[in-house]
């Protein structure tokens, strides 16, 4: 399991309680360096329910390397069986969110693989290329909601990775490139099957993959792309944080059960929804959370009141 940090839960509260500003949090949650086991990411706990995972290789605009697509899965399995955590939020150290993949790092994967003749070379090769698929497939897959928080340029794997998050923010300054036709390849680890489904404008995706040209936070917003603008990474941070407070206070088997029926819908026509939303819920819908929940809006309190067991 991740273990919570301690100073980030400190900060947070002293935030809250004494008004300060959230600088103070923002500032506790800026790692100095990869959490071990991982030598790419970050973790830390601001709250005992959120899970802040950052990505961390500023000194190469959080490029995304071989250890990268590794412990990104690593990372979300653990998260995806933590009890404790109730919300992910996903940003990147430094002066932008990612420049995408570490060309450098993933070329002999890519370019050189391994292989006797064509069908050996193309077997090997489509294996490599559904590992780095499921790096943010799990994402998807994780039952707690996955925010991203993205300040700066957001390139290419980047792209894939935010599609495969449930709710999504930026800067003013924030832009978004789906930048593999540049580099001569279609995009393959999500991008191509998730944008569609975010934005919704078949033409807009189309422009945007066929010309790696970039998108600023306001036409990422009007489209659909992200949910909310904040004038600077702070102000985002902190407007994450809060927003990710407030599902967390949140009954855990309603909030995952939304996400996954959500994502369920997505996928098939109402009817096939409808039918799996009743019978998930003839089985969740045997919860205390519900007599819990009622109980607090009959009498005018918050959900941060309730205390929801552990799922």
């Amino acid at each position: 399991m991740l273990n919570v940090c301690v100073e980030c839960v400190r900060c947070f509260y002293i935030v809250i309680l004494n008004g300060f500003s959230r600088q103070v949090l923002i500032r506790a949650m800026s790692s100095s360096g990869p959490t071990s086991p991982y030598t790419t990411l970050s973790i830390c706990r601001p709250t005992p329910s959120i899970t802040h995972v950052e990505l961390h290789r500023p000194e190469k605009r959080n490029a995304m390397n071989k250890a990268f697509w590794r412990e990104m899965v690593q990372c979300f399995n653990e998260i995806s069986d933590d009890s404790d955590c109730r919300v992910v939020l996903v940003s990147g150290a430094g002066k932008i969110f990612t420049a995408g993949i570490d060309l450098m790092d993933m070329a002999s994967d890519v370019l050189q693989p391994d292989g006797d003749d064509t069908a050996r070379i193309s077997w090997n090769l489509r294996r490599t290329i559904t590992k780095y698929q499921e790096t943010f497939s799990v994402i998807e897959r994780c039952p707690k909601p996955v925010l991203v928080a993205v300040h700066g340029a957001c390139v290419g794997g980047g792209v894939d990775l935010i599609t495969a998050c449930d709710i999504r923010l930026c800067t003013q300054d924030a832009w978004f490139q789906v930048k593999e036709v540049d580099v001569g390849l279609a995009a393959d680890v999500g991008t191509l099957q998730r944008l569609p489904k975010v934005i919704g404008s078949r033409s807009l995706v189309n422009e945007l993959a066929l010309t790696a040209r970039k998108m600023y936070a306001d036409e990422a917003k009007s489209s659909g792309l992200v949910s909310r603008v904040f004038p600077d990474k702070d102000a985002l941070m902190a407007g994450a944080l809060e927003m990710a407070e407030e599902i967390s206070a949140r009954s855990p088997v309603a909030v995952q059960g939304t996400k996954i029926n959500l994502i369920y819908s997505r996928d098939h026509s109402v009817a096939e929804g409808l039918d799996y939303m009743a019978l998930w819920n003839m089985s969740m819908l045997q919860t205390n959370d519900v007599m819990k929940s009622a109980q607090a809006s009959m009498e005018k309190k918050s959900p941060k009141t309730i205390e929801f067991s552990k799922l």
